[in-house]
């Protein structure tokens, strides 16, 4: 058979090929990676200063996350997993070009924004160093902190132009080392609480744990004085944090690679020991970092919060967990802007959307409103995932044709833009009307525009049947099927690095991991008084940085072995 008009196609625009496709541990580590971030400061410390109760967040965290390992795995991965396509693939095989292009621009804006929170929670930690006063307003109002911002955004670029395979992969090994020193920060900061709480160090019982939540972290009362968010706007934001991801089919481009659409249940990773824990880990210790330094969390940013808990680990934290978010998402934000501008090479693209990155970075409002931004950016993509699930899932089984604007060789689609307009109106229109808690206005936005765009398409031609188009699209999957074929004969076989020295690498490193949750818990348990906590602390700062530089160095130097044999 002859493959040269398949060596000429962007292998992305291919199906993953079955020798390539990856088992339910990859996904587990990649999720724990992914959802472990420096968001997590933000966003633990913001339910704390809405006024969230205790017993509301760890019910709340636990539902909606719950919901959001759901989504992914009955909506995103049946669909990443039978059609083995990304979502940029898939929608302009459904849509055509210009409704491609327009979800591509939404991309763009999306990521730049994320990009620049991390970049700015990333200053944070440096600010700190240099005794760089917290920004609290908006806008920036020291300009040493704007030369941080500028100096960390430029190394942000240029990894993305020129790097983001070794970041990424560094990335890989940051999930377990973020997970143990946000359980860890929680465990260090919490006698101190008790101290202000309890008028002991000591924490003797659930019930005790329950008491400091409800009268110095999650009081029920906002920053304001007022009555805070309930039960269900906690659930709410849980599950909404990600709708980017699984109602809006971003994460098609991962679970694409999945042997079944059940490993989408390894998000359980990311959502609850990422977000569930990491979020109740990040408010306890910006609770306790407030009562230690006397201030209000709202006066509070993650260079401040991290420092207090871990020590000099809390500078590392802060600035790998915001460099290795910025870097992956302002890649994200480049592809999606070479897409729109195809002349311009990837790395053209990255370098001006970068500049713009970093020009928004400068403005901390971008981290310190990170939690409606990231409620209205899923709602923005959600009608898209709506309008792929009705053609995916919907049109075949009332009758329909799926993928007939290809059979039509359409490049514009007018019943998907017209929906995804309608579906923006419809679900922004919600909220200026304040009928419902924003954190829900996905799910009513997501089901209008199913309906609408099954609607239109019906009348725009998705009711009539193309059996020679059909047949053609058929014969071209045959042919990459077969294509794949001969690329697992050809691949190199795998080489599983089982050398004496690697191991050892990978048992210091996860040793390091230990030694630090020990030197934690002894700190949290073993602290009778103030003198001996303050004590305990000073130690699990001094050893805990050691097993953080150990850490890295052993678990990094494993990696690079690991690839040497199998290059």
């Amino acid at each position: 058979m002859n493959f040269e008009k398949l060596d000429t196609v962007n292998e992305e625009q291919l199906p993953i090929a079955k020798h390539k496709q990856h088992g339910w541990k990859h996904f587990l580590g990649l999720y724990a990676g992914e959802h472990v971030a420096a968001t997590e400061f933000v966003i633990g410390a913001t339910f704390v200063a809405l006024g969230a109760k205790t017993m509301d967040i760890l019910l709340g965290l636990l539902i909606g996350n719950i919901l959001a390992i759901l989504s992914w795995t009955l909506i995103t991965a049946p669909i990443a997993t039978q059609t083995r396509l990304s979502l940029y693939t898939y929608l302009e095989k459904i849509t055509g070009q210009s409704m491609t292009k327009l979800y591509n621009w939404a991309n763009v804006v999306i990521f730049t924004v994320i990009s620049a929170a991390m970049i700015t929670v990333s200053s944070t930690a440096v600010r700190y160093l240099f005794n760089i006063p917290a920004q609290l307003n908006w806008y920036p109002n020291n300009f040493w902190f704007v030369l941080v911002v500028l100096a960390v955004g430029a190394v942000v670029v240029f990894v993305a132009m020129y790097g983001f395979k070794a970041v990424s992969e560094f990335s890989g090994i940051c999930g377990p080392w973020l997970f143990v020193m946000f359980f860890s920060g929680a465990l260090v900061i919490l006698p101190a609480l008790s101290e202000s709480v309890l008028g002991s160090t000591v924490i003797h019982s659930f019930k005790d744990f329950i008491t400091i939540g409800d009268q110095s972290i999650w009081t029920g009362v906002n920053a304001h004085g007022e009555p805070g968010i309930g039960l269900l706007e906690v659930i709410g934001f849980a599950w909404a944090a990600n709708t980017i991801t699984h109602f809006g089919l971003i994460d098609m481009a991962l679970l694409r690679y999945a042997k079944k659409p059940i490993y989408a249940l390894s998000t359980s990773a990311g959502m609850l020991f990422g977000h569930f824990i990491a979020w109740i880990s990040a408010g306890i210790m910006g609770a306790g970092t407030a009562i230690l330094v006397k201030k209000s969390i709202i006066e509070l940013d993650p260079g401040d919060v991290a420092f207090q808990a871990l020590g000099l680990s809390g500078f590392v934290i802060v600035l790998i967990a915001g460099w290795t978010t910025a870097n992956a998402n302002l890649y994200r934000a480049g592809l999606a802007a070479q897409a729109i501008f195809p002349t311009y090479s990837r790395r053209g693209t990255t370098f001006t959307v970068g500049l713009v990155t970093v020009l928004i970075a400068c403005f901390p409002f971008v981290f310190s409103k990170m939690l409606p931004l990231l409620t209205y950016a899923g709602l923005l993509v959600v009608p898209v995932g709506a309008i792929v699930f009705a053609e995916h899932f919907v049109f075949p089984k009332i009758g329909l044709t799926r993928y007939w604007a290809s059979y039509k060789k359409l490049t514009h689609s007018t019943p998907a833009v017209a929906s995804w307009g309608i579906g923006l109106a419809f679900g922004f229109g919600l909220n200026t009307l304040d009928v419902m808690s924003f954190y829900y206005l996905f799910l009513p936005t997501w089901f209008v525009t199913m309906c609408v765009y099954t609607l239109l398409a019906k009348r725009y031609g998705a009711a009539e049947k193309y059996p020679e188009a059909q047949a053609e699209m058929e014969q071209q999957a045959d042919m990459v099927r077969a294509y794949h074929k001969q690329q697992a004969i050809e691949q190199a076989p795998f080489v599983e690095d089982r050398s004496t020295f690697s191991q050892l690498l990978t048992i210091l490193s996860w040793l390091s991991l230990l030694v630090t949750l020990v030197l934690a818990y002894n700190t949290m348990f073993e602290s009778q008084d103030m003198t001996t906590y303050l004590d305990n602390r000073a130690v699990f700062y001094t050893y805990g940085f050691a097993c953080t530089i150990i850490y890295f160095v052993t678990a990094y130097w494993a990696l690079k072995r690991k690839k040497a044999l199998q290059a």
